[in-house]
């Protein structure tokens, strides 16, 4: 990066093909009318199914099974009615703020507040030049990303939160730290806009602040998973233990439900991860791939390494192993191939379950069901090995010139570099918001409930219901 074109090089050659979508009258010179294409537009539907289905029930089944009977109502609430708080926020202005121009690389502009401008009509562009999607289509599937990231919080302090609090927590958090970290990363001006060196330079400049740095995430390392899980544990330290904790067993009540969402996950996840790339062809099916054979590998690798330390490998833990290879792939998942994806779930699965056996021990905090352990220390590992993985000599796609329309040469330091940037940067932004946010929703509502409401259950205390007579 010794010039200002070396610069604008590595910032536009690490196209994400994931989420690199951009508006329609961006793109209006390249076209009169553009026509999305049915077929790329019929699969990014059904991704989007996909990924709702992965929170919903998925998410929700999984983090009820992993609580104790008398909360588990109170976690398939919080992601239940989080999904639904975020998707209208979307729809008000978090879409506009985190995928339009803005006046800054940190955050987009006003052009779809209240989704103003979005019409029938309206087109964004896929990972190919000159082939679309409907905006509709793509403001939905974002839509979804958006509503899963704060429901993965919510793990991290269950059984000791009110319900309230998180609720405006989420508000908080969405606004200050999930809409600007998806603007930094997957901003860009398009295939369409890199015409030459020139167009290069000037779409570069308008780009989102990671995307600049040459930050590969292909499907949300950095901006759901990474983001996710440190708010996760600013929100376990800031809310504290619960109570007993350390000293009372507290086992998940219902492991054939953690099975089941486990498996609603991993279905869900492949609208996430092969949706991302905007389209329905070869380079689809090889993310397919790749993300079904990093989760088998962290799932076995997470089993086997606890069979050999504890001399059992049990359900937990497989699920658990599944879920960290999946956090792990989505960032490279576009970027290595199948095994590269093998060895970052590998990875993945022995060095999350240190997080989640040994590190929360050693250092004492109560992450509940595991949110920081799983998600954000597999979301380091993912994004760090995409660099490694990449390289095409180790069967890694390469980043891609489209002035040049071909791969560029490809330089393992200065990506990992970029990678770095993205996982500091994830962890310094989300961190510093979510422990405003914390601290602000205590001061004016309170964090937590009660002593004897935290004894009790706040399925009955909070919500009214048990879930089981």
């Amino acid at each position: 990066m010794k010039t200002s074109t070396a610069a604008t090089r590595r910032a536009w050659a690490s196209v994400v093909p994931a989420l690199g979508a951009v508006l329609a009258p961006a793109l209006a010179g390249a076209q009169d009318t553009p026509v999305p294409d049915k077929g790329d537009t019929a699969w990014m539907m059904t991704s989007t199914v996909l990924v709702i289905l992965m929170t919903l029930p998925g998410l929700a089944l999984f983090y009820g099974g992993m609580a104790r009977s008398k909360n588990v109502l109170s976690l398939l609430m919080q992601v239940f009615m989080t999904f639904c708080l975020v998707a209208l926020l979307w729809a008000l202005y978090g879409y506009s703020l985190a995928f339009t121009q803005g006046p800054t690389a940190f955050l987009g502009g006003l052009d779809r507040l209240f989704m103003g401008g979005l019409t029938t009509s309206s087109v964004a562009a896929t990972f190919s030049k000159g082939v679309y999607i409907p905006e509709y289509t793509w403001f939905i599937f974002q839509l979804t990303f958006a509503c899963i990231t704060p429901c993965l919080i919510v793990g991290a302090f269950a059984e000791r939160i009110r319900f309230g609090a998180v609720l405006a927590f989420m508000v908080f958090w969405f606004t200050a730290a999930y809409l600007p970290m998806a603007h930094m990363v997957w901003w860009w001006a398009g295939p369409d806009a890199y015409t030459d060196a020139a167009a290069a330079e000037a779409a570069t400049a308008t780009a989102g602040f990671l995307f600049k740095k040459g930050a590969l995430d292909f499907a949300g390392g950095t901006v759901v998973h990474i983001n996710a899980g440190i708010a996760g544990l600013v929100g376990a330290l800031m809310v504290g233990r619960r109570i007993g904790y350390g000293s009372t067993a507290m086992p998940p009540h219902n492991l054939p439900m953690v099975m089941i969402g486990t498996s609603l996950l991993w279905v869900g996840w492949f609208g996430f991860n092969v949706g991302s790339g905007l389209e329905a062809n070869g380079f689809t099916s090889m993310v397919f791939a790749n993300t079904i054979l990093a989760t088998a590998a962290a799932a076995l690798a997470w089993s086997f390494a606890e069979w050999i330390h504890r001399g059992t490998p049990t359900m937990l833990g497989g699920a658990s192993g599944a879920v960290a290879g999946l956090v792990a792939v989505t960032p490279a998942c576009g970027w290595v191939g199948p095994m590269g994806a093998i060895a970052i779930g590998v990875v993945a699965g022995l060095v999350c379950l240190v997080a989640v056996a040994w590190l929360k021990m050693k250092l004492g905090y109560d992450d509940s069901l595991d949110v920081f352990g799983v998600h954000c220390v597999g979301g380091i590992v993912g994004a760090l090995l995409t660099a490694v993985f990449c390289d095409p000599a180790l069967g890694g796609t390469g980043v891609y010139d489209y002035v040049a329309d071909a791969v560029a040469p490809y330089d393992m330091g200065a990506q990992f570099v970029a990678q770095l940037w993205g996982v500091l940067t994830a962890l310094v932004w989300s961190g510093v918001v979510a422990a405003a946010g914390f601290k602000l929703v205590d001061v004016v509502i309170g964090l937590r409930v009660t002593e004897e409401s935290e004894r009790e259950g706040l399925d009955t205390v909070s919500h009214g219901e048990r879930a089981y007579n």
